[in-house]
């Protein structure tokens, strides 16, 4: 029956987004919307990201270096190690979590009020596809997340950068030539792909958990936990999926 139970809301999941394509809002209005999204999910979303980049990076840099405890290991190797875990994970997928919870509670609540005050249903009455209203602008606004992730990459280093020099881990012409060691362009095409699948679920499982929930206010909130923990195991279970086929 637990089965059952999911496949229904997988099934009723890929029926949402072949509905929020069809009767498209007039551009007029669109356009504005977008904006709003963009304001709201991405532009909104800076601050955060950008202080939690920052000093993760630090962090991985100073670990790094307190691991180091053979005097062979070039000091390079702490600048190199900051640079891949930032670039292959941490921007890409930690930021994508947390976002989870930040961007994905803000669309289910929002969302989910707009159901229990009735304004969705207001929306249908005047014949306006709701579902498009709703969610297609949000869809719009994150493919712009990858900018987002961009910013996250270039603090992260920068963070690592500071915490190693100043913290008397390495130099900063050590650092720096472990950030050009052995690097593949690819890596970056990966993050960035894996960005683009992931805003998707950012925008669409929260947009899915809120748009058909039922109840009142308190059930708002419910539905917000839930859309975060639902989104957090997708990213996961999807950057396992895109690392075996686009890395190994």
């Amino acid at each position: 029956m637990i089965l059952l139970r999911y496949l229904s809301y997988i099934g009723k999941y890929f029926l949402m987004l072949k509905e929020v394509f069809n009767k498209p809002t007039k551009w007029s209005v669109m356009r504005g919307l977008i904006f709003k999204e963009i304001d709201d999910l991405i532009i909104g979303s800076l601050g955060i990201v950008a202080f939690i980049s920052f000093f993760v990076g630090g962090v991985v840099s100073i670990q790094t270096a307190l691991n180091l405890n053979n005097p062979l290991i070039p000091r390079e190797i702490i600048g190199f190690a900051t640079r891949e875990s930032i670039i292959l994970e941490f921007a890409p997928t930690f930021i994508s979590i947390v976002m989870a919870g930040k961007m994905g509670s803000f669309i289910t609540s929002s969302i989910g009020t707009m159901r229990v005050t009735e304004q969705i249903d207001a929306l249908e009455v005047m014949g306006v596809n709701s579902l498009n209203y709703l969610v297609f602008p949000k869809i719009i606004a994150s493919l712009l997340y990858p900018f987002i992730i961009g910013i996250a990459m270039f603090l992260g280093i920068l963070g690592g950068w500071i915490a190693g020099v100043y913290g008397g881990f390495v130099s900063s012409n050590e650092f720096v030539a472990g950030i050009q060691t052995n690097f593949i362009p690819y890596h970056i095409t990966y993050a960035v792909l894996k960005t683009i699948i992931f805003a998707l679920f950012l925008s669409t499982i929260p947009s899915f958990h809120g748009y058909y929930m039922k109840g009142g206010a308190l059930e708002v909130g419910k539905a917000s936990t839930i859309s975060f923990v639902w989104t957090s195991v997708v990213i996961i279970l999807v950057n396992y999926i895109l690392t075996q086929l686009l890395l190994a």
